[in-house]
């Protein structure tokens, strides 16, 4: 005798549990889990063969997969110590240059020194010849009427030339840098007064204008201009004649102090150097003095005139 079979749901044939639902098919909402499914997910495994290759699996992460972390630790570690020995190195060389560079700057600066100190020497040596020089020919010019003749369009050439000393009453021009930030010693300018030096345009500037103005004669720092003296810089430095000038810089111009002043005041190197002392604090003054003494400039050197065969003028 036979038990009685459950009709299966529409669509499913009849049958117990050997058909693909069965009982528990039967009344099973879509999206439940299945048997196997919810055995899996509980850790009964139904089958020995996913206990060995869970096993497998938990062996090959377990032991091998840890190795690469151990590897990349030992590598950061390496690099590490390869980038300290380096840079100890580094620092090791930096040290031991530093009083071979000191040491050679020490001896340029002797060396600078030593040789500035000669030329100064050569020229005082020079002057001294000069000055000699030219009192024996006055003497000898002095003997007749022509050679006192020609002795005063010799002075006359002299002083056109700056080739001989020079005197008299003159206005006097002083520059400086811009104090530094919180102090009161002049210095290079910085952040908005990226400018508050004094450069060798303002020196050209103020002595063309002292030109224009009448002067007879001009000096920088006691050093005497010609028509062809170069004001320029080399680096923070600015020279005449390839000879460095040291702050403040003083331009005297020989001649009347209140007409060559009158005659500046307003000019448009005057205003350059006004607008300088307003917005960058640079140091801009005259003065009179009444009784300056210039030098004589150094021997010209003529560039296009050559001697005349046969003499004559």
């Amino acid at each position: 005798m036979t038990a009685p079979q459950d009709p299966g749901g529409p669509g499913e044939p009849a049958g117990g549990g050997a058909g693909r639902g069965g009982p528990r098919a039967a009344g099973r909402r879509p999206g439940t889990r299945t048997p196997l499914l919810a055995g899996l997910l509980a850790g009964e495994l139904p089958d020995p063969g996913y206990a060995a290759a869970a096993a497998r699996r938990a062996r090959r992460t377990g032991g091998p997969a840890r190795r690469p972390g151990r590897l990349r630790g030992g590598g950061v570690l390496l690099v590490l110590v390869l980038t300290g020995t380096l840079v100890a190195v580094a620092g090791a060389e930096v040290r031991r240059g530093e009083p071979v560079a000191a040491q050679r700057r020490s001896r340029l600066v002797e060396e600078i020194n030593a040789r500035t100190a000669e030329t100064d020497a050569l020229r005082r040596r020079l002057d001294r010849l000069r000055a000699e020089t030219g009192r024996r020919r006055a003497a000898a010019l002095a003997r007749s009427d022509a050679g006192r003749d020609a002795r005063e369009r010799l002075a006359r050439a002299a002083a056109a030339a700056a080739a001989a000393p020079a005197g008299g009453e003159a206005l006097v021009v002083t520059l400086d840098d811009a104090p530094r930030a919180g102090t009161d010693s002049p210095g290079p300018r910085d952040g908005a007064a990226a400018g508050a030096r004094v450069y060798d345009r303002d020196l050209q500037i103020l002595v063309n204008g002292l030109w224009a103005a009448g002067a007879e004669a001009i000096a920088v720092n006691g050093m005497r201009l010609t028509a062809t003296t170069a004001i320029r810089s080399a680096g923070e430095a600015i020279l005449v004649d390839y000879r460095p000038l040291t702050r403040p810089y003083e331009v005297t111009a020989l001649g009347d102090p209140g007409r060559l002043r009158d005659a500046f005041a307003g000019s448009a190197a005057d205003r350059r150097l006004r607008a300088l002392k307003e917005r960058h604090r640079i140091a801009y003054g005259t003065r009179r003095s009444p009784d300056a003494r210039l030098p004589a400039a150094g021997p010209p050197r003529p560039r296009y005139a050559v001697p005349r065969e046969g003499g004559g003028r």
